[in-house]
């Protein structure tokens, strides 16, 4: 991101708890920013005046609100709305989302309680908190949904969001997924691979991903695989200089199949390299470990 020498940058770091706040606040100190984790939202402007009117080491700031503020949570709105109208102070919000199946399962794994939830159920707490974020939400520049990310992952897509070295790298995310497990949220184009022929009835091949070999070249050697391909290149190469022209950073590009373990990861592995010619690429396969029982 390009930023004017003589504004503050501030990146609001928000979003649903156990979505990888931890993560990308440290992925911005890597990049340079000085950062500020669970400050309360009352403190924001009179911060944010006093990191404007420093030295330049604090001209990019990050800082990480949640609902660890309690009672002052409510107010991060109206503070990010006083200092939009501040001239030299320029605002991004960047919030961190992921599936309630995977927030729930990060949550036993760290035997951590829900903030809005303390010694009750963990799925209680994660509903109150979408309710309670879907302003601010509506509000970011930035969505991430993390469900599928790796925390290095998350922090190739910060550094490729945020890096003023990277700022000019137009990065297209693909990702593959399966229909019966939901729909990614953040993608910009989602193309459903169901009509494909499907590796799932072949005994030898059900066990298998598209990441296999067996299993991309039965996809990729069908004559509806093959006339897919034609046209979508056709259809991506027209659409891809638009969205750099139009100032896009980052394009989301989501195949979908059933179960998300054949077709779609074979379709994404395709797209992921084929695009790396002229693009930044991230490959990622958001259901491709889930397996039947």
């Amino acid at each position: 991101m390009e930023n004017n020498h003589d504004e503050t940058e501030l990146i609001v770091i928000t979003g649903m708890s156990g979505a990888g706040k931890t993560v990308a606040i440290q992925s911005f100190e890597d990049l340079g920013f000085f950062t500020i984790d669970n400050l309360p939202p009352a403190l924001l402007v009179t911060f944010m005046k006093l990191m404007r009117d420093s030295g330049k080491s604090m001209k990019r700031v990050a800082a990480v609100m949640d609902l660890r503020g309690g009672d002052f949570f409510d107010s991060l709105v109206d503070a990010i709305d006083d200092l939009s109208k501040e001239p030299k102070i320029s605002i991004t919000i960047l919030f961190l989302d992921a599936d309630n199946q995977t927030l729930v399962s990060r949550y036993k794994e760290s035997r951590r309680s829900h903030p809005l939830s303390p010694g009750g159920l963990v799925l209680g707490g994660i509903k109150k908190e979408r309710d309670m974020l879907e302003d601010l939400q509506n509000r970011a520049k930035f969505i991430y949904n993390t469900s599928s990310m790796t925390p290095r992952q998350l922090k190739e897509k910060i550094s490729a969001d945020f890096s003023t070295e990277t700022s000019n790298v137009f990065t297209v995310n693909v990702i593959s997924f399966g229909f019966k497990h939901g729909m990614p949220i953040d993608a910009d184009l989602v193309f459903d691979v169901r009509f494909l022929p499907n590796p799932y009835y072949i005994e030898e091949l059900k066990p298998l991903s598209g990441l296999d070999e067996p299993v991309s070249s039965f996809v990729l050697e069908r004559i509806e695989t093959q006339t897919l391909i034609e046209k979508l290149t056709d259809l991506l190469e027209y659409m891809i200089p638009l969205y750099k022209k139009e100032g896009k950073a980052q394009l989301v590009i989501a195949f979908g199949c059933t179960g998300g373990q054949h077709r779609s990861v074979t379709l994404a592995e395709y797209y992921g390299k084929l695009l790396a010619d002229d693009n930044k690429t991230i490959i990622s396969h958001r259901d491709v470990k889930i397996r039947k029982g």
